[in-house]
């Protein structure tokens, strides 16, 4: 019971991976209150998550929250802290892929909106923890990177651009807070069959690119990442295991991360794990020399 006694918002949770994270934290202990759009699916993951053995102490709640808009957030906030007296975790996990499409074609709109999701509503939300943990001295962020953040993702440009955005707020803020005793990470969950991913088949090959279609096509066939290699290490990362880890983002599929206290010196005192810029020594040429 990694997360006995630990109270958890989790943004995003009706379906997919925020769900498997929220069944996980309950699993583990924790109260959770779930937030996202739709209050029917909702519902059914209040249904889920309360279907899951020796949760008969824990807290449980659901509440519809648009993260991009700032007073939904605060009510969010407001009602978790009521219902579980406290806050020690946060999980950004609402995220939208936005417009898809070459650049010049989009809806600058649209556009905006997805930043707005991705980029202030995981802003706002470690806005509003933040100020709760320092009270405390403690406290646990995982933010949600994507396939955007690390490679150029054509024709999704707002997606790859808000999740690029968000690790380096990740890293930003984890240093901003460090002396607080908050530690504040990002997560790779993996290539999911999500809705996500259901999105990018509808719009086809003709908006998001022959390439990137037909590797979702691949994914879905295969199966795609397992929603619970992303869950547990969320569940890692919210708990006292992985206490002094921070400002890193880190794959579900491809670190090592059940292995991490083993290197936690490495992890602790270099930058691995961060997002940083490659120069020509890094890739075996010795043509720069200034």
């Amino acid at each position: 019971m990694l997360l006995q006694k630990k109270r958890a918002i989790i943004t995003g949770g009706s379906m997919g991976l925020g769900l498997a994270i929220a069944k996980a934290f309950v699993a583990q202990g924790a109260s959770v209150v779930v937030c996202a759009r739709d209050s029917v699916a909702l519902e059914n993951t209040l249904e889920e998550l309360r279907a899951i053995p020796g949760n008969d102490r824990q807290t449980i709640r659901a509440h519809v929250c648009d993260v991009s808009d700032e007073s939904q957030v605060d009510q969010l906030f407001a009602q978790a802290l009521e219902a579980m007296g406290g806050l020690d975790i946060l999980v950004n996990n609402a995220g939208v892929y936005g417009p898809k499409g070459s650049v010049e074609e989009l809806d600058r709109s649209e556009w905006r909106q997805a930043i707005e999701t991705n980029l202030f509503g995981t802003l706002y939300t470690c806005q509003k923890a933040i100020a709760i943990f320092k009270q405390h001295a403690r406290g646990k962020v995982i933010n949600m990177s994507g396939g955007g953040a690390t490679a150029p993702l054509p024709f999704i440009s707002a997606y790859s651009a808000s999740k690029a955005a968000v690790v380096r707020l990740t890293e930003t803020l984890s240093e901003e807070v460090k002396q607080f005793g908050i530690d504040i990470n990002a997560v790779a969950p993996g290539a999911l069959n999500t809705r996500l991913m259901e999105e990018v088949l509808e719009a086809g090959p003709e908006k998001v690119g022959e390439s990137f279609f037909h590797a979702t096509i691949r994914q879905q066939e295969s199966g795609g990442t397992s929603l619970d290699k992303g869950a547990q290490l969320c569940v890692f990362l919210a708990s006292a295991a992985s206490d002094g880890i921070t400002g890193k983002l880190i794959s579900a599929v491809w670190d090592s991360w059940p292995e991490f206290n083993d290197h936690r010196i490495d992890i602790e005192t270099t930058d691995i794990y961060t997002l940083r810029r490659i120069v020509p020594k890094d890739r075996g040429m010795d043509w720069e020399t200034l």
